[in-house]
């Protein structure tokens, strides 16, 4: 008989919970390994709540077995509009071990654009945090089922009814090939898009890359602000919870509250964008007492401020920065880079953003479709078993963003170099057309913030008549300083046409609810 043929006739184990690969099988198998470990030291509503990885596991079967009552089946999709906290982990691993996708729905949004998403994800059950119960609940009259985190109301079911229910492990054939996120873009540059990434991608790709370049293990204790209705929140929770780790989620990012937090858990990681570590090294209370036993501190989404990489560097001894790259349409990760100093960085280049995790192929290609050689900039684009099924119900757009062989379009403009390094210039749709020159607003951004009285900038391109995009810089100043003084410290250090035609000077940027800039806002903002 031949191996082939062996194999063929061994028992079909994948397919059942033994030996079956999927994200719900993987809490099924800590709570039997490590099921007093603890998951998640969560606040809500200010009480401090610890939930182990077998008492997750329960609930997550109790809420399994209340959506396969409701008549969710494989291939459903599961909304939730909530924040962070203990239940919503639960009604996440309840949806994906009853063969459902997650699905988040932004916390900060309107009527229009829940309604916008609901309509999009078509989702058979919508889970809500109290708050947002009156929100949805005119938008959601149809559905089958509804669940509120809250007391119990009027056509919605209370999660702690649920939670008393049967909590066994649910009989579902669930495969890795599965939907297990639906995940919407920030929508910083268009009109958000639905993100299908299935069970596989976590187990095959994206956790190892994890292990390996973020160095995460179940020792690690995070404090976890990155909200659950994003693709930083959502799948770093998933590959945390997956490596058995602990996450702590504050009832709020307040800078006192979060070092309040970070003191008293003994926090050892924390990932944030530049936006969060710049605010905390702000406050009064930040230094070695309440952030000194952070080891690792993650920056995503931007620069982080030299302001905030000197103070934490004075605040918690031996602490190391990892910036690191990625996208919706990757489940995350792509790149990682470390530094103690900005001096450590390759080339000094503040742009740098580490080396391509070990399951990504990449290439950066030149508008003319060649490979760029090293030092010139180009189109990132990228494969890996990580990369997304496609976008919800857009076969237009998904053909947009791949190649015929199998490369995903990242729409992120980089220089690398011979050594592998990664350096981010721009969104493709960020880079600034002026005067006939192409002008990339973070080289901008990065001179601006060289400046001792900026806190941070945001460098856009607005449409102008005679530039066709005019550099416009809005900065957030530490103390006074005149916008004709921070033109004229950009004019001697960058090219004429990268200087901006003007700067404004701000309270605060547009944001989206991870802290990124909405640059499309401020290229129409009125000044």
């Amino acid at each position: 008989m031949s191996a082939a043929a062996d194999v063929r006739a061994l028992p079909d184990v994948h397919r059942r919970p033994v030996g079956r690969a999927t994200i719900g099988d993987q809490l099924r198998r800590h709570a039997r390994t490590r099921g007093a470990r603890v998951a998640l030291v969560s606040y809500d509503g200010g009480s401090r709540r610890e939930t182990t990885y077998g008492e997750l596991d329960r609930r997550a079967n109790a809420v399994a077995q209340h959506l396969l009552a409701l008549g969710v089946r494989r291939g459903d999709r599961v909304a939730v509009m909530a924040r962070n906290g203990a239940d919503v982990v639960a009604v996440y691993y309840g949806a994906l071990k009853a063969g459902a996708a997650f699905t988040g729905i932004n916390v900060l949004h309107g009527r229009d654009e829940v309604a916008a998403q609901l309509d999009h994800a078509a989702p058979a059950v919508v889970v809500a945090g109290a708050e947002y119960v009156d929100l949805l609940t005119p938008l959601t009259a149809a559905l089958p089922g509804r669940v509120t985190l809250g007391e119990a109301t009027a056509g919605w079911t209370p999660l702690a009814e649920i939670l008393a229910g049967p909590d066994h492990e649910p009989d579902v054939d669930v495969d890795e090939h599965d939907l297990a996120m639906l995940v919407y873009t920030s929508g910083t540059e268009s009109t958000p898009k639905g993100v299908m990434i299935p069970h596989r991608n976590y187990l095959i790709s994206t956790a190892p890359a994890w292990s390996w370049g973020l160095r995460t293990g179940p020792d690690d204790t995070w404090l976890f602000a990155m909200p659950f209705f994003t693709i930083a929140g959502l799948g770093s929770m998933t590959t945390l919870t997956m490596m058995g780790a602990t996450l702590v989620l504050p009832d709020s990012l307040d800078p006192a509250r979060a070092l309040e937090l970070i003191a008293s858990e003994r926090v050892t990681v924390v990932a944030q964008t530049p936006t969060f570590y710049l605010a905390l090294a702000r406050h009064a209370d930040f230094g070695p007492a309440t952030v000194g036993t952070v080891r690792r501190a993650m920056t995503y989404g931007g620069q982080v401020s030299p302001a905030a990489v000197d103070a934490w560097a004075d605040a918690a001894d031996g602490v190391v920065w990892g910036t690191y790259w990625g996208q919706s349409e990757l489940s995350q990760l792509g790149s990682v880079g470390w530094f103690s100093r900005l001096e450590d960085i390759p080339d000094t280049d503040p742009s740098w953003i580490g080396t391509p995790v070990t399951h990504l192929e990449t290439r950066i290609v030149r508008p003319d479709g060649a490979d760029a050689a090293p030092g010139e900039t180009g189109e990132l684009w990228c494969r890996s078993p990580s990369v997304m099924l496609g976008y919800f119900r857009e076969p237009e757009r998904t053909a947009e963003v791949f190649t015929d062989d199998g490369w995903l379009r990242t729409g992120d403009i980089v220089r690398g170099d011979a050594a592998g390094n990664l350096f981010f210039a721009d969104r493709a749709r960020d880079m600034i057309k002026s005067g006939g020159f192409n002008v990339s607003s973070q080289e901008v951004e990065r001179v601006l913030h060289s400046h001792p009285e900026v806190l941070r900038a945001a460098v856009v391109g607005r449409p102008d008549d005679y530039w066709s995009e005019a550099v416009t810089a809005f900065v957030i100043v530490r103390s006074p300083v005149e916008p004709a003084d921070l033109v004229a410290y950009c004019r001697e250090r960058l090219a004429s046409y990268k200087t901006p035609k003007a700067v404004h000077l701000v309270e605060e940027f547009p944001v989206d609810g991870q802290g990124k800039v909405l640059k499309r806002e401020l290229r129409h903002v009125h000044v």
